[in-house]
């Protein structure tokens, strides 16, 4: 089975050799290399687990079982790690994704894979300024007076260089690694096929929908233009949140590998110390941000599907607080607004039953509560608090959308009332449970 797969791609690398040409025929070579590495850490991750786990020589009743299998899995893992670093692009992306799946993967990759959140490759300042004559058609000091050579950050994908403009504007400049897209087919091509390899070894082996997503997924990371179609959209569709900014698109300046918006500063949204420095206010932070990603889900079903705080930051914008949205390279939307409401109930228990779009909510939600404990807010329970009046917003608005009378209407807009008021009275209730008087006639009680 597995010697059929592997001809499979044999077939398929030798014909793309012989349908392409000049630099194409070096792209599908380097493409043939980056496959072999990947067969090779298969290979081995393969062997390891046969010989360690499915040899016969070990039970899971065995009392060493847990620790040999948690062995096991950090050795596989520490391959996967270097895999995706030697072969960069969409590996790094993969192994990105495994680095957020808490509630699904062992914890020895989770754990393992995390350091690509903030370790991914860059690419030379040469090699970016590649890309800017390519897609831009010009020398770059035509278009830019200064450049920092240094980028502000780098994903798997791109880099983010600072930069302004000959008519003096600051820019934020996304620059595409310049072989990710070129090899990101015959990636997705090779990781696909290791994957059925692996699961015809492994019939329990389940996460065959990790490349499923990635090939839906990829091509839309791979185009600024959707990109920056995303920024303006969520602009338009959150306009009436004043404190919310989305930096603007120079649409002149942006193709599918470069993308130049507007340059905003401010700190990270769970760096309590930049708040108390600039005098703003966290538990301001925490409700502006819960109602964000709460309307989102609930009211949008337009959903930011990278939600981390590095992505987040916060400025202080007059006498109040300002949130800057960035990275928009991916959204998902519809369905999970009707998914939504529906498995909230379900959301501690069984993880992997729901259906894969909840497990972004869950991560908002794991965002939520991590920037309300780095702020120190937690007992407010302002993201909680939140997400129940835009969940029973969206519920009722959707049962009046299925009334035919202004009486079935009425009767619902009243049990909606009645249902946020004791949303309003819990949240009271939890005030002064927090509060000096409160505490101090709980310890005459005790």
């Amino acid at each position: 089975m597995v010697a059929r797969y592997l001809l499979r791609f044999g077939l398929l690398s030798g014909g793309a050799v012989v349908a392409y040409n000049g630099e194409e025929v070096q792209t599908a070579a380097v493409g043939g290399v980056r496959f072999g590495r990947a067969a090779v850490a298969v290979v081995k991750i393969v062997s390891d687990y046969r010989k360690t786990l499915y040899s016969g020589t070990i039970t899971p009743d065995s009392p060493e079982y847990a620790e040999v299998k948690s062995q096991t899995h950090l050795r596989a893992a520490n391959r996967l790690l270097d895999l995706c670093c030697a072969n960069g692009g969409a590996f790094v992306k993969v192994g990105q994704h495994i680095g957020s799946l808490e509630y699904l993967l062992p914890t020895e990759y989770v754990e393992t894979m995390k350091v690509l959140h903030s370790s991914a490759p860059e690419s030379p300042l040469e090699k970016v300024y590649q890309v800017l004559r390519e897609e831009l058609k010009c020398e770059p000091k035509e278009l830019f007076v200064e450049f920092d050579p240094n980028p502000l950050g780098a994903a798997s994908l791109a880099q983010v260089h600072r930069a302004k403009l000959t008519d003096g504007r600051e820019v934020a400049v996304k620059v595409q690694h310049p072989s990710v897209k070129a090899h990101a087919d015959i990636d997705m091509k090779g990781m696909e096929l290791l994957v059925n390899v692996v699961a015809q070894i492994f019939p329990d082996f389940s996460f065959k929908w990790l490349v499923d997503e990635m090939k839906k997924n990829l091509p839309k990371e791979l185009d600024f233009c959707y990109e920056a179609r995303n920024a303006e959209e969520v602009a338009r569709q959150f306009y009436h949140f004043p404190w919310l900014k989305i930096p603007s698109i120079d649409w002149s300046l942006t193709t599918s590998r470069v993308l130049v918006m507007e340059f905003c500063q401010g700190g990270q949204v769970n760096d309590r110390n930049y708040m108390t420095e600039h005098g703003i206010n966290t538990r301001e932070v925490s409700e502006k941000i819960s109602k964000l990603y709460s309307e989102m889900i609930f009211v949008n079903g337009y959903v930011h599907c990278d939600p981390h705080p590095g992505n987040v930051l916060v400025k202080k914008n007059g006498n109040s607080a300002e949130i800057i949205l960035l990275d928009h390279g991916l959204y998902t939307q519809d369905e999970i607004k009707a998914d939504a409401a529906k498995y909230l109930p379900e959301i501690s228990a069984v993880l992997n039953r729901v259906p894969r779009q909840m497990l972004l909510i869950f991560k908002t939600n794991d965002l939520l509560r991590g920037i309300e404990f780095s702020l120190n807010t937690q007992e407010s329970m302002t993201s909680f608090i939140t997400m129940s009046r835009c969940c029973i917003r969206s519920l009722y608005e959707q049962q009046r959308l299925l009334c035919n009378s202004f009486l079935c209407k009425s009767k619902i807009t009243i049990e909606e009332t009645w249902a946020q008021f004791r949303i309003s009275v819990y949240t009271i209730y939890l005030w002064y449970l927090h509060s000096r008087l409160g505490k101090y006639l709980n310890m005459q009680v005790d």
